[in-house]
C-alpha cells in the first residue's frame, strides 16, 4: 500500500479508505499489509507509515502491519528505531519493519539529500538500528547523524519481522542477507526483475550464510500488480478507471520496461493484453491469479508471501471485490482448505438418496413410536 490514488479524489476520503481497506483485509484473512512513506508527487499520500499503523492497529485484530518501507535516509536512526519499538508494543507484536532508501527522488530533493547518497545512508542507518534493536549502546558520528551513547529505553515487545526492499539489482538482497532479515521484492513481476528473482534470492541466502545467518524462504515477499473479477471482461472494464493513469504516473518516478525497446501501448485494451502476456500484471480472473503465483513459485523455488501493489487500478468498490475474490478462491487453493469441504460434499452427493432415506426412515419410526405410545395411554 504505497498507496497509489488518482488525483482529483478527496485526500481525506482516500486516507480513510486506506484504513477501511486494512479492516477489510483483516476480516478476509489476509496475513500482512505493508504501508509506504512518501512526501511528494500527489498520488502516494501516506507521509508516516508509523502513524497509519497505529491507527490501523486499533481497527484490526489479526493482520500484521509493516512499514513498507521507511525511507531510512530521511530519519535519524535512533529516533526511527525508538518509534518502531514503541509500535511493536502498541500492536502487541503485529508490527513489521521494512527498510529502504526512499523511492521518490523528489522527496530527497526537498530534503536536500543527494540521491546518490541514499543507498549508502540506508546501510549506515540500518546498521545502527539493528544494533539498537539488540539492546546495544551506540556511539557513532557521520556526516548526517550523531549518536552519543544512544540506547533504547525499552526493549522490543516481540521478535518482529524486518525486511529490506529489493528491486532488480542484488544490493537489497545483499544487505538483507548481511543481517539475516527478510526481503521484499517490490517489482517481482516486472519482466527484468522476474528474470533476476532466483538470482537475487540466491544472493540473499549466500550473503546470510557468509555472515553466519540462515534465512527463511517464508520471509521472502514478492510484489506485483493484480486486479481480478468474475470474468476477464469485467476485470478489463474495471481497470479502465485507473490502470493507465497509474502506469503513466510510475513512468515519471521510476524506470519502467526496456529503455531501448518500444513504448507500451497507449490503447488500454492493448496495454492490458501486453501486461498479462508479459506476466507484468494480472488483470483477469482468480484462475489467472493462481497461475501467476504458481509461475513465481516455479521461478524462485518457493517464497513466503505474495503482495498486491496497492493502487487504484479500479474504483473503490471493485477494488474491495477483487480482494474478496482472491480470499474466496485463490487463498484456499494454496492453503489446501478447499479440498476437505469439496470431498465431504462429493461424498454426500455421490451417495444418492442414502442419507435422505435414512433421515426419512428415522422420522417415520419416531412418528410410529409416538402413535404406539399414544394408543397405550388410551
Amino acid at each position: 500500500m504505497p498507496p497509489m490514488h488518482k488525483t482529483g479524489v478527496n485526500p481525506t476520503l482516500a486516507l480513510q479508505r486506506d484504513l477501511k481497506l486494512l479492516e477489510h483485509l483483516d476480516e478476509l484473512g489476509y496475513h500482512e499489509a505493508w504501508i509506504g512513506e512518501h512526501h511528494s508527487a500527489g498520488s502516494e499520500l501516506i507521509a508516516s507509515p508509523e502513524v497509519m499503523i497505529a491507527a490501523a492497529a486499533e481497527r484490526t485484530k489479526y493482520i500484521k502491519l509493516g512499514t513498507g518501507v521507511n525511507s531510512l535516509p530521511y530519519h535519524h536512526p535512533f529516533m526511527l528505531a525508538d518509534r518502531i519499538v514503541m509500535l511493536d508494543h502498541l500492536t502487541r507484536g503485529r508490527m513489521m519493519f521494512g527498510a529502504g532508501p526512499g523511492q521518490l527522488t523528489s522527496d530527497a530533493h526537498m530534503l536536500g539529500i543527494d540521491p546518490m547518497t541514499q543507498r549508502p545512508r540506508m546501510e549506515q542507518s540500518l546498521d545502527v538500528m539493528m544494533r539498537l534493536f539488540r539492546g546495544e549502546t551506540v556511539t557513532e558520528q557521520t556526516d548526517w547523524y550523531t549518536c552519543n551513547e544512544a540506547v533504547l529505553q525499552i526493549k522490543p515487545y516481540s521478535n518482529f519481522d524486518i525486511a529490506v526492499a529489493s528491486s532488480v539489482s542484488p544490493s537489497g538482497s545483499k544487505l538483507a542477507g548481511k543481517y539475516g532479515v527478510g526481503l521484499i521484492s517490490i517489482a517481482a513481476t516486472e519482466p527484468a526483475a522476474f528474470q533476476m528473482l532466483d538470482y537475487n534470492l540466491k544472493v540473499w541466502e549466500d550473503e546470510a550464510q557468509r555472515h553466519g545467518h540462515v534465512v527463511d524462504r517464508s520471509k521472502a515477499r514478492l510484489m506485483g500488480p493484480m486486479h481480478i473479477a468474475e470474468t476477464m471482461e469485467k476485470a478489463r472494464e474495471n481497470c479502465r478507471y485507473g490502470l493507465q493513469w497509474i502506469w503513466d504516473y510510475l513512468g515519471h518516478i521510476i524506470p519502467l520496461g526496456d529503455p531501448n525497446g518500444p513504448p507500451p501501448p497507449t490503447d488500454i485494451d492493448d496495454f492490458i493484453d501486453q501486461a498479462n502476456e508479459s506476466g507484468r500484471m494480472v488483470i483477469g480472473t482468480p484462475e489467472m491469479a493462481i497461475a501467476q503465483i504458481e509461475r513465481l513459485q516455479e521461478k524462485t523455488g518457493g517464497f513466503g508471501c505474495y503482495l498486491f501493489m496497492g493502487a487504484d487500478m479500479a474504483d473503490w468498490h471493485q477494488t474491495l471485490r477483487s480482494y474478496e475474490l482472491f480470499a474466496e478462491q485463490v487463498m484456499p487453493h494454496f492453503t489446501g482448505q478447499l479440498a476437505g469441504p469439496q470431498a465431504s460434499y462429493d461424498k454426500i452427493i455421490g451417495a444418492g438418496s442414502r442419507w435422505v432415506d435414512a433421515t426419512l426412515g428415522a422420522q417415520l419410526t419416531a412418528i410410529a413410536d409416538y402413535e404406539e405410545l399414544k394408543a397405550k395411554r388410551v
